[in-house]
């Protein structure tokens, strides 16, 4: 976590008869799933053939739970990431897991390797969403996504066998400005969850208050410092791009989806305007696959 990072006691979570913290407490597979349609990018391409595109669900499938213990877990949300946590040790150690996620995960983990720290980072920065619910510059914002994003691209080279230094560097970026865009469409609701990703300092560049991120209608302030943070994350996913380019087949499917959804995303929220608050700006999947095939085609020129 970030020392500077603006310390903030999380919106409390709704009452339930669940167990805090506890297995029951989780959403059925299907549900977290189910949230996979709703993605910026395709998760899993049907082109990348079933074992590979099994590994991309497993990663991602892990990803959303977490995810959704950190947003919506009833109770004490930090006993329900630890017990996760508890329970992933247990798994690398030989242990099957009941969770159905985690029993999708340990077939991945097996075959293709991956070690644990990226998994853990993703808690971690769920750990921190509890804690931190703004930032006050755009560095403290990056090392949060290095938590919540970052890992992710580096489990989906290890699943095409391509982690690299060279490469997780660029996949950094890329998943950095997914995270990025993400955080730019979701502005209204993350504020009526009580929490801003917008850093402090670009709030007070561009004369912003607070409030104006629960409006109906964006200000005009507003709709340019949300450019600005665009243009800002577009320039780190151009940065990455080159990521496509050094690999091969399925691997480079993936990613130039990737890289398609984000700058699609991206160009959604430009095109918002004072529309940004009315509700997530999303590109269709048609423009998706269009702007994927550019990027194999003609090299994203």
């Amino acid at each position: 976590m970030s020392a500077a990072a603006t310390q903030h006691r999380a919106p409390a979570a709704s009452p339930s008869a669940h167990p805090a913290g506890g297995a029951g407490a989780r959403p059925p597979a299907q549900a977290v799933m189910a949230r996979a349609g709703g993605e910026n990018f395709p998760v899993a391409s049907r082109l990348l053939g079933g074992r590979r595109r099994r590994h991309l669900l497993a990663i991602y499938g892990f990803a959303r739970l977490v995810d959704e213990l950190g947003d919506s877990a009833p109770g004490d949300r930090l006993a329900a990431l630890d017990e996760l946590e508890d329970e992933l040790a247990a798994m690398y150690a030989g242990t099957t897991p009941e969770d159905a996620l985690l029993c999708e995960l340990q077939r991945t983990v097996r075959d293709c390797r991956l070690p644990i720290e990226p998994l853990r980072r993703l808690i971690e920065a769920n750990r921190q969403d509890q804690r931190v619910c703004r930032y006050r510059t755009f560095d403290e914002l990056r090392g949060y996504c290095a938590l919540s994003a970052e890992p992710v691209g580096e489990l989906v080279l290890h699943v095409f066998g391509a982690a690299t230094p060279e490469r997780l560097a660029l996949s950094a970026k890329v998943c950095c400005a997914l995270q990025l865009a993400e955080h730019w469409q979701d502005v209204a609701e993350d504020y009526r969850h009580g929490r801003i990703y917008i850093p402090g300092e670009d709030l007070e560049r561009f004369g912003v208050r607070e409030p104006e991120l629960g409006a109906p209608v964006a200000s005009p302030g507003l709709v340019a410092l949300i450019e600005f943070e665009a243009i800002r994350a577009r320039r780190l996913l151009d940065e990455g791009t080159p990521l496509i380019w050094s690999l091969a087949g399925g691997a480079r499917i993936a990613v130039a989806a990737f890289v398609a959804g984000g700058r699609c995303a991206l160009g959604a929220v430009s095109a918002a305007g004072a529309r940004l608050l009315a509700g997530a700006p999303r590109a269709s999947r048609a423009a998706i696959a269009l702007e994927t095939m550019r990027l194999l085609v003609r090299g994203g020129a």
